[in-house]
């Protein structure tokens, strides 16, 4: 089967990856990278390049698309694709608008009594600081729109909240996606994903995950896309709950009449009154996705397909029972400006183990030398018995990667593991 993986980064290298278990899997990326092109044909057609996609599409006979990123998702690549008979893994654009407009997002869960925080959208710094000070700190800041991961502002002081909105709606620090913003209430509670594939009638949810957005250690710093993660998350006893709202999210969309085909993602807040939607997304995390798919015990094409024809029910989903650990490589002064075209040394020695993948998020090749090409630029992801195992493993590791400027977390999955 002729496979075609959209997209650049780490998710769309562990997507490839996963899919090549399939010794039928002809697959091709567009427009991949340097660890993409170990097991995939890879074309020069961004994923935003919706004609480009489809005219690839056509020329190579895809059989099956699998789109990555969320922006040509919001875009409306699935829509474009179906229309011309093809079969295609991720929503349509009217169901991506789960992670393109946040407020309406937010709307959807109001109408259909979704359980979330208290927000309200503003366009107006002077109206936005009014709703403000009907709060508590610390107060959470969120660009409606696309913003690569980083719209998101949690702010300990009235100051700082003030200063992001100023950022987003006056600066327009992200453009046209922060042009409207929410403003919303903190939540107490411990953060996890859960993900689940759907074919507009069938839900299946997949391990849960736990991932760390700030940039440095302690969960200090900017927020990033982030920098790592691991699964399972012990603490979670709420596995039937989040089951539910992961239904009541598709009941949701398609009581809206939106036919919605890939992956739900929802980013949760566990609180004492139960699971909280923060935010959801319409694609896979990343690097989530890092941490989940090495614990795929099933073939994942079969299911993506059966995903992509409506006949979701017809397969299982088997859980691998070892722990997997995600560790992100990024760029010096990621997420802010960085260099690019550094050389990367270490990766084939850091992949030795038969439970180390190192899956490749901004990489590029020339003359044979590995170079960074992005601002998160390695996801080095470890299987183990347990936990402290896996976390054991990844870092040793990463220990044997370098680049110039290259920074990461030392703490992740690191209270998860200690118990």
């Amino acid at each position: 089967m002729k496979v075609l993986v959209v997209g650049s980064g780490g998710r769309e290298h562990a997507l490839a990856w996963a899919i090549a278990r399939n010794a039928a899997a002809e697959i091709h990326a567009a427009p991949g990278n340097a660890g993409i092109e170990e097991v995939a044909r890879c074309h020069d057609v961004e994923a935003e390049d919706l004609d480009g996609v489809a005219g690839l599409v056509e020329r190579e006979g895809i059989e099956l698309t699998v789109v990555g990123p969320e922006a040509p998702l919001v875009a409306g690549l699935a829509d474009r694709l179906r229309e011309g008979g093809h079969r295609v893994f991720g929503p349509g654009a009217a169901g991506a608008r789960l992670e393109g407009s946040k407020a309406w997002a937010k709307d959807l869960c109001r109408r259909h009594g979704i359980p979330t925080p208290r927000a309200e959208v503003f366009d107006d710094v002077d109206e936005a600081v009014a709703f403000l000070d009907t709060m508590e700190p610390p107060y959470v800041v969120k660009a409606d729109g696309l913003a690569a991961g980083k719209g998101v502002a949690i702010c300990a002081t009235r100051e700082d909240a003030v200063q992001a909105l100023k950022e987003r709606l006056v600066g327009r620090a992200f453009g046209e996606a922060g042009a409207t913003v929410l403003v919303e209430e903190h939540l107490a509670g411990h953060e996890v994903s859960a993900l689940a594939l759907t074919d507009g009638e069938t839900i299946l949810p997949l391990m849960l995950a736990q991932d760390f957005k700030r940039a440095r250690d302690g969960d200090e710093g900017p927020n990033t896309g982030g920098m790592g993660a691991y699964s399972p998350v012990p603490f979670v006893d709420e596995e039937a709950k989040i089951r539910a709202l992961l239904e009541q999210t598709l009941e949701a969309l398609r009581a809206e009449g939106i036919a919605y085909r890939g992956v739900i993602y929802a980013g949760l807040m566990l609180t004492d009154d139960g699971p909280r939607v923060l935010e959801y997304n319409c694609r896979f995390g990343d690097p989530e996705t890092q941490a989940v798919v090495p614990r795929i015990g099933s073939d994942l094409l079969e299911v993506l397909t059966a995903c992509a024809e409506g006949r979701l029910a017809e397969v299982e989903l088997r859980a691998r029972p070892e722990a997997c650990v995600c560790i992100v490589a990024a760029s010096g002064g990621y997420p802010g400006e960085y260099e690019t075209g550094v050389e990367i040394r270490g990766v084939p020695e850091s992949a030795v183990r038969d439970d180390v993948v190192v899956f490749h998020a901004g990489t590029t090749r020339e003359d044979g030398r590995l170079l960074t090409a992005g601002g998160r630029v390695l996801a080095v992801s470890a299987l183990g018995e347990d936990l402290a195992a896996a976390r054991r493993h990844a870092y040793e590791a990463l220990a044997l990667i370098s680049f110039d400027g290259m920074h990461h977390r030392t703490d992740i999955a690191k209270e998860a593991a200690d118990g």
